[in-house]
């Protein structure tokens, strides 16, 4: 088999020679990148070092391209980007030791979120391991809690098996993240690639539990029956595709339905049945709707804490249906009533049949709807089109003048946060994968990278990131990667001079007592303009618009600096150890009172 050439088409990579010629002897460095094409990677995103530098040395054979990031995090949470706005898996590249263990913060965000992705770092060689050589770290044992499975692979033979093993595994049921260890001698020694060989067995990360003819009558037995039934859509709907027979049940049967934080776009949110956001910081009526519910249909989610409140006031009132492809998390966090164990389109295909439309005179007949709809009341502000403008900027007016004038057609990438709450509350998100966030480890400097890793995967759609001015600096480097990558990417700095949700938590729980709270920033956008990107600060809700246009219209990537109001909070709020339906809510009786606690 001849090596593919750089000049070689990479719009469809699986038809490339990787796998069609007959066996040839190529080096273990070469293996890695056609193992890699033959499982259709165009893109990578990485940073070169000593102990992977044989893989970096054979790259320029292979139709791959390679996006040099600033820091392995970015890496990681680039390929996580990638993986989450194309549903393909995100490829990272780290060299060992420092570059290793710099993955290990983007790897467990994509554990916690069920993210596809592998990584594949360089380790010293085989000889040496174990007598603490030069940049040595013990990468598989470390990374043994955040990763779906990881390999240590120390001859030529093994690369391409191991390689195309992790896809499988990375993409199998749940997904998540696998690591590829290589060690170096590995990369230089030389073995037979054969493709189509090296295919692995079928992966079981579990015994995978048929779902069974009593759990799907019981199912649509407890759904025919329910007079107060709710919906919960989280971000499992998305993984698997799930959003056609989804919005079938919840129409069919007229359920409302409620998100979760990942969840949000797997249910267009101007779709009457759609509640909101439920949880910590979700809508209010949508929390009580799930108190008060008798039967909760729980899709693609796990029952997070922030979900739930306190277990044990938890939509007491409600049997549960559970629908999960991993078996582990039932009546891991909740006890359920009836567990379909599977993939969620495959179980919602089977269900479907069982449930017959309501039609006129159903639920909406029963007033369970219109309980809903008037449970709203004011709190339903989040709606009207022009929020109230007091002459100071809040955060609220930028998220919802942001999808405004976006039209909601944009990719939003969130750090964690504050406006990370905000964007989900005033952004409605109506496709999936148009919001890409961490939710399960929420961590700080996230979406600076996983945009570039959006925008590389989707190249043709409209990115912003939503930073605060703390997570932003995390990250804050890898705006070289997007100047050298030139890519079309819009910033928008939620910069309020403060970690604003851990000053929120202080001014709530701990007396106003802002330690190591307020936060110095440098001028974001002097900083930009240092990388090569153009920007502007606005001070003001008058100046949003034609701020917004101008990141838009501009060439390359913009980054705007919203100077907003410093003491906000977002409300509601479940404070932690509380019940779901008890809130902290905006002080005040009028939600339109022009103040910055009404917004």
């Amino acid at each position: 088999m001849s090596i593919p050439s750089k000049t070689i088409s990479t719009a469809n990579p699986k038809s490339s020679n990787a796998h069609h010629n007959p066996p040839t002897r190529l080096t273990g460095a070469e293996i890695i990148w056609a193992t890699l094409v033959g499982e259709g990677v165009t893109e990578v995103f990485g940073y070169p070092g000593g102990a992977i530098l044989p893989a970096y040395d054979a790259l320029r054979k292979f139709p791959i391209h390679h996006v040099l990031v600033r820091h392995e995090q970015g890496a990681a949470h680039m390929a996580d980007g990638y993986a989450r706005a194309s549903g393909k898996v995100g490829v990272a590249i780290a060299t060992s030791g420092p570059g290793a263990t710099n993955l290990v913060t983007g790897i467990a965000t994509a554990m916690l979120d069920s993210i596809p992705m592998v990584c594949i770092t360089g380790n010293v060689s085989s000889k040496i391991l174990g007598t603490d050589a030069f940049q040595e770290v013990d990468i598989t044992g470390i990374t043994l809690p955040v990763t779906k499975h990881n390999f240590l692979i120390n001859r030529a033979e093994d690369i391409a098996a191991a390689i195309r093993y992790a896809f499988q595994i990375a993409t199998s049921g749940r997904p998540g993240p696998v690591l590829v260890d290589i060690t170096k001698d590995a990369q230089q020694g030389s073995a037979i690639f054969d493709f189509a060989a090296a295919k692995p067995k079928a992966y079981r990360p579990h015994p995978m539990l048929r779902v069974e003819e009593p759990g799907l009558a019981e199912a649509a037995e407890l759904i025919r029956n329910a007079k107060r039934p709710v919906i919960l859509a989280g971000h499992g709907v998305i993984q698997s595709g799930a959003m056609e027979p989804l919005r079938s049940l919840a129409e069919r049967a007229e359920i409302p339905v409620a998100l979760t934080l990942l969840g949000l776009g797997c249910f267009p949110a101007s779709h009457p049945l759609n509640l909101g956001m439920m949880g910590m910081h979700g809508e209010a009526w949508v929390n009580h709707a799930i108190q008060e519910a008798d039967l909760l249909i729980a899709c693609g989610m796990r029952f997070d804490d922030r979900v739930t409140g306190t277990t044990s006031t938890y939509a007491t009132k409600a049997k549960k249906i559970h629908i999960e492809v991993d078996p582990a998390e039932i009546n891991k966090n909740i006890k359920v009533d009836v567990a379909l164990v599977g993939d969620l389109t495959e179980v919602l295909e089977q269900l479907l049949p069982r449930i017959s439309s309501r039609g006129q005179g159903g639920r909406e007949g029963s007033g369970w709807l219109k309980t809903i709809e008037t449970s709203k009341g004011a709190c339903a502000v989040r709606d009207i089109k022009n929020l109230p403008d007091s002459g100071h900027l809040y955060a609220a007016h930028v998220m919802h003048d942001l999808w405004r004038i976006t039209g909601g057609n944009a990719i939003v990438v969130t750090d964690v946060g504050q406006h990370q709450m905000w964007e989900a509350q005033y952004f409605h998100h109506e496709q999936p994968r148009s919001l890409i966030t961490s939710g399960g480890l929420g961590t700080m400097g996230f979406a600076l990278p996983a945009a570039i890793g959006a925008k590389v995967a989707c190249p043709e759609k409209e990115v912003w990131v939503i930073a605060g001015d703390g997570g932003f600096q995390m990250t804050s480097p890898e705006l070289s990667t997007i100047a050298q990558e030139n890519l079309k990417i819009n910033i928008a700095i939620i910069n309020n001079g403060y970690l604003g949700m851990v000053r929120q938590w202080q001014e709530f729980f701990y007396e106003k007592n802002y330690e190591s709270t307020p936060l110095v920033s440098p001028d974001f956008v002097k900083l930009a303009d240092a990388h090569g990107i153009a920007g502007r600060a606005v001070r003001t809700r008058a100046e949003v618009e034609g701020a917004v246009q101008e990141a838009r219209s501009a060439p390359g990537a913009y980054l705007l600096n919203f100077m907003v109001a410093q003491e906000d909070s977002v409300y509601p709020m479940i404070p932690a150890g509380s019940a779901l339906h008890e809130m902290i809510r905006r002080p005040g009786k009028n939600p339109l009172v022009e103040s910055p606690d009404e917004v």
